[in-house]
């Protein structure tokens, strides 16, 4: 059995889930600050791979990084670099469908904050870069942690714009969902359900982490202090 399908999903949403990470609590706490109208306009937009179906963003992405486009010709001709069919083509794949997933739960963390918190610390003068990290973020961390989890679950189980963005070759671009399906379609079954089982095996472990964070996070003090 190659584990290198294995080693790929997990570099891939590794790498995927670090970026959206930063990009997504950046968002969310200039976006949970807006105006209510470009709040709900920015709130669509970045929303809106969470409902498009995975083919659809992979053919967008074509659009826009395939080696006739605009921008993936500009690279092949002054980098020579390939955006697609590459193992790292798959990044942008599931950078997109998984930001809104930490876009989404960052954002809802950061609403539930309580402001006083952070008026008090203004009042005796703390910067407001001091607030973030050493008020706001511990507060939020949950709910931020609930999101990151989730988020690289889902990356690692991308299928549909991965498949069309990276492609299948194995030993360069193969995930676990991408073997499962090549794998399926020459009738090797057996092989197919090892990689299934692998899967479902990763996706309990981390919906174990989620429920044991979430749980963390709704227990009051009163709990916390008894225990």
């Amino acid at each position: 059995m190659n584990l290198f399908p294995l080693w790929n999903s997990l570099r891939i949403a590794g790498i995927s889930t670090f970026i959206i990470f930063f990009l997504g609590i950046f968002a969310a706490y200039y976006i949970s600050k807006a105006h209510r109208v470009v709040k709900g306009i920015l709130d669509v937009v970045l929303t809106l791979p969470l409902v498009l179906p995975p083919t659809v963003v992979g053919y967008l992405l074509l659009r826009v990084l395939g080696p006739n486009r605009l921008i993936g010709s500009w690279f092949l001709q002054v980098f020579g670099l390939k955006l697609t069919m590459t193992w790292w083509s798959a990044i942008f794949a599931t950078v997109v469908v998984i930001f809104p997933l930490m876009y989404r739960t960052s954002r809802g963390a950061f609403e539930s904050f309580d402001e006083t918190l952070a008026y008090s610390a203004q009042s005796i003068g703390l910067s407001d870069t001091y607030i973030f990290w050493r008020i706001r973020m511990p507060c939020c961390k949950q709910g931020i942690l609930a999101g990151t989890v989730l988020a690289f679950a889902r990356a690692l189980g991308e299928y549909g714009a991965t498949s069309m963005i990276a492609g299948y070759t194995p030993g360069r671009t193969a995930t676990i969902s991408t073997t499962v399906y090549q794998l399926w379609r020459t009738n090797d079954d057996e092989l197919a359900f090892k990689w299934v089982l692998v899967n479902m095996a990763i996706s309990f472990v981390v919906l174990l982490a989620v429920n044991m964070l979430e749980k963390r996070s709704y227990k009051t003090p009163v709990q916390k202090e008894d225990s």
